[in-house]
């Protein structure tokens, strides 16, 4: 709310524009609760991780950055080795790490970026990979075989969108953690300070 009044203040949003993020922030909790909502499915889904090494994330635009918090958070509580790519750099080198056994996740939001995003999505699919894709129900990504689609919620707004598909990625690295028999509330070797000498 500080960053909105701030740019009322600078002319750089509009009471419209501002109207509609509040609107969003307001409909945080219930977005959040549909979201929680998915955990069954997301269980379920962390089973087929159980033998896996190696996991790629991707997103696109603002969605890169929850990619990447998704591969941490794998990495972190479950020990398989996770990255996280701009799904736009995918044919300049991460491509030649997906095969089928190397799941991807992707992050698709309803936005500009979806089509190019479902192009990516047909590169992975000629991997052989195993797929899994947190959308945006108004996204409607196409069915593919090796695909597992999870619909989070519709009408996510650009300011809403990275705090809901943050919360799957979390789930299911928390799940995936648990079926492998790590710590999650101890992950080895994770310092939550530093010190700088």
């Amino acid at each position: 709310m500080l960053s909105v009044a701030i740019g009322r203040c600078h002319k750089q949003v509009s009471k419209k524009q501002e109207a509609k993020i509040v609107d969003g922030l307001n409909r945080l909790p219930g977005l959040i609760k549909a979201t929680l909502e998915q955990e069954d499915q997301i269980k379920e889904l962390a089973k087929t991780f159980k033998d896996k090494f190696n996991a790629l994330f991707l997103g696109r635009g603002s969605m890169h950055a929850i990619a990447m918090e998704g591969a941490l958070k794998l990495k972190e509580v479950s020990y398989i080795h996770a990255e996280a790519f701009p799904a736009g750099e995918l044919k300049h080198g991460p491509i030649a790490l997906i095969d089928k056994d190397t799941p991807v996740i992707a992050v698709a939001p309803n936005d500009r970026l979806l089509n190019k995003l479902k192009s990516n999505l047909q590169e992975v699919k000629s991997r052989g990979s195993q797929m899994i894709v947190f959308e945006d129900k108004a996204a409607q990504v196409e069915p593919m075989q090796g695909m597992t689609i999870i619909p989070i919620t519709t009408d996510l707004g650009r300011i809403t969108a990275p705090i809901i598909f943050t919360i799957p990625l979390q789930l299911l690295s928390y799940h995936v953690a648990l079926i492998k028999g790590t710590d999650v509330d101890q992950p080895r070797n994770l310092a939550k300070s530093v010190t700088v000498e």
